[in-house]
């Protein structure tokens, strides 16, 4: 089997894990007894730990020139702890293996999505090629956990959890290395990329997008749920969401044009206002589900978007470690401000001020992309 394709079945096994734990963790942290304060204190935290191990594994990763390797090790460990955080009682214990599993699967995500676009490049395919599979297991893995925590109570989760991260070991056992630059790694070089004008405008357009995005991910099951929806139901909601991204990943080979990403990135972050501010005003719990198709204008775009612009402008041998950059903003820090602020403003206001709040950010965040575009044409 061609390493593309191996790396295709792990995007699909990987994502799977990733629909496990990121959408259902505080649902199921809610249904052990958790207020949405202490959930947001949960993945606020987590989102403090992604900030240390994903540039940590990021740098491991350059210096030492391999991926393989360090997937090996990352998956071995989320896999172990994230069986112990599906099965424990007790606030401190749940506490201590999310951290453990931040720690571990978090870093897998940057360092997989540099292995798929450099895998691409090599096999000139297009990187939403590989990307789409990621979605699909998303997709299928949201759906199916949903039901399994109905039907068999939340602890089964951890056993899907180990499953899936045994497959995903194998595969990875069985994948040769991606090919490495052979340009010496320089932290100049890396300062240089870090205090460009334009990367920094580039960054603080990630951060300010990704914030409202992580808020409506953190707490879509929460709010779902006091709608008087079901756990079948926060699974088919993340299903709609991720399976929406398919088709945009498949085809952004036809729409994904060099030079154009930083308008392609302000239409996401316009269509992220458009999703948020419509969720507001919405009461019932079926169509805030369906409401999650807007997600095909919004995630895929703008991330597929912003991973091409990054690599047109990060040195080739900084490239895990530029993409480790990217999802440390979008998964990360934004993780941290979207969990404590977003677990706050649940509890104090009501769900439709909640999204009008988070639809004002991307608001923002879309005026912000225009002046960035007006100051990039200038220059």
């Amino acid at each position: 089997m061609q390493l593309h394709h191996r790396l295709k079945v792990f995007n699909f096994l990987f994502f799977g894990m990733l629909a496990l734990f990121v959408p259902f963790l505080p649902v199921y942290l809610g249904e052990r007894g958790l207020s949405p304060s202490e959930i947001g204190l949960v993945v606020g935290t987590g989102g403090f730990v992604t900030i240390f191990t994903q540039p940590l594994w990021g740098f491991i990763s350059d210096k030492t020139k391999t991926i393989r390797k360090i997937l090996l090790l990352l998956l071995f460990l989320a896999s172990l702890f994230g069986y112990f955080l599906f099965s424990v009682d007790g606030f401190l214990l749940l506490v201590v293996f999310a951290m453990f599993v931040y720690f571990f699967l978090m870093p897998i995500d940057p360092l997989m999505e540099s292995l798929n676009f450099t895998v691409a490049e090599a096999a000139k395919i297009s990187y939403g090629s590989i990307r789409t599979y990621g979605a699909l297991g998303y997709a299928v893995l949201a759906l199916v956990t949903g039901y399994i925590m109905s039907y068999f109570g939340n602890n089964s989760v951890g056993i899907l959890f180990v499953i899936l991260g045994i497959i995903g070991f194998l595969i990875i056992w069985k994948m040769p290395d991606a090919p490495t630059s052979s340009k010496p790694v320089t932290i100049a070089g890396l300062k240089s990329f870090l205090s460009n004008k334009q990367t920094l405008s580039f960054l603080l357009l990630v951060f300010i997008c990704s914030v409202p995005a992580r808020m409506n991910e953190t707490f879509l099951g929460v709010h779902i749920l006091s709608l008087g929806g079901s756990t079948k139901l926060v699974g088919q909601a993340f299903f709609i969401s991720a399976a929406s991204e398919i088709i945009i990943f498949a085809l952004s080979f036809w729409w994904l044009r060099s030079g154009k990403e930083l308008l392609i990135i302000t239409i996401a972050a316009f269509f992220f206002f458009v999703r948020f501010f419509v969720s507001a005003w919405i009461t019932d719990p079926q169509m805030l589900a369906l409401v999650q198709l807007l997600q095909m204008l919004t995630f895929p775009i703008f991330y597929t978007a912003a991973i091409q612009y990054l690599y047109r402008i990060v040195p080739v041998e900084w490239r895990a470690t530029g993409q480790t950059v990217l999802a440390l903003l979008f998964f990360g820090i934004s993780s941290i401000v979207s969990s404590y602020a977003g677990g706050f403003l649940y509890n104090s206001l009501t769900g439709q001020h909640y999204y009008l709040v988070i639809s004002g950010i991307s608001l923002i965040g879309t005026i912000y992309g225009l002046v960035s575009l007006f100051v990039n044409r200038k220059r």
